[in-house]
């Protein structure tokens, strides 16, 4: 994939970069660490422009984020749920990726649009809960671009920061988006155990 994503980017340039980012936003599995570092890095080689390439990944991300926003309202969570579970295979999704987007927006209300734009993955899932959920659109747009123009810069800068060396980026985020999704595996299990304690304690002091 890293090599498909890479090849597209060097071939059509601010064009290939805004497609890629909009299609990993409907297609979460996708990369955006290798499209964002490999965009910067390109601005070191070629003609792209640092500044242009942070607009067109961000105008891309809001776009993109528009469309799954457009889908989940659309549909509503139990047939996105029965969609995802017949060609989550496809998709590269599971169940459990929309309940774990669905779980941190009722958590942090629609602040959660901003600060999940900068966790790998649920970064474009999170406007499932938020379409489904009939957000108004206008804080929508606003909380999705910022936090996608804070997560496509830094990223961006760094690419053209490290050069030829950006594929060290790649690396560190897939080791920080294990640490992200084991922090949120232990938080959610955390929460079941107060949930069924609370449960427990309480049919107790029923009785």
């Amino acid at each position: 994939m890293e090599t498909w994503i890479t090849s597209i980017m060097a071939d059509f340039g601010y064009i290939g970069i805004f497609l890629l980012i909009m299609i990993e936003n409907l297609f979460p599995p996708i990369p955006s660490e290798i499209i964002l570092t490999f965009g910067g890095f390109m601005t070191t080689v070629s003609s792209l422009n640092v500044v242009m390439v942070i607009i067109v990944a961000t105008l891309g991300s809001v776009v993109g984020a528009i469309l799954l926003y457009k889908v989940a309202s659309y549909f509503g969570k139990e047939r996105l749920t029965n969609i995802v579970l017949k060609y989550g295979r496809v998709l590269r999704l599971k169940e459990s990726d929309i309940e774990r987007a669905e779980s941190f927006f009722l958590k942090y209300g629609s602040w959660a649009v901003f600060l999940c734009r900068m966790i790998p993955l649920i970064r474009s899932l999170i406007s499932i809960p938020a379409g489904m959920t009939k957000m108004k659109m206008s804080r929508f747009l606003i909380l999705t671009t910022a936090g996608s123009l804070l997560w496509n810069t830094v990223l961006i800068g760094l690419g053209a920061l490290l050069g030829e060396s950006w594929g060290e980026i790649v690396v560190f985020m897939d080791s920080f988006s294990t640490v992200i999704y084991t922090i949120i595996a232990v938080l959610t299990l955390l929460g079941l155990g107060f949930f069924f304690r609370a449960r427990f304690k309480k049919t107790l002091d029923e009785e």
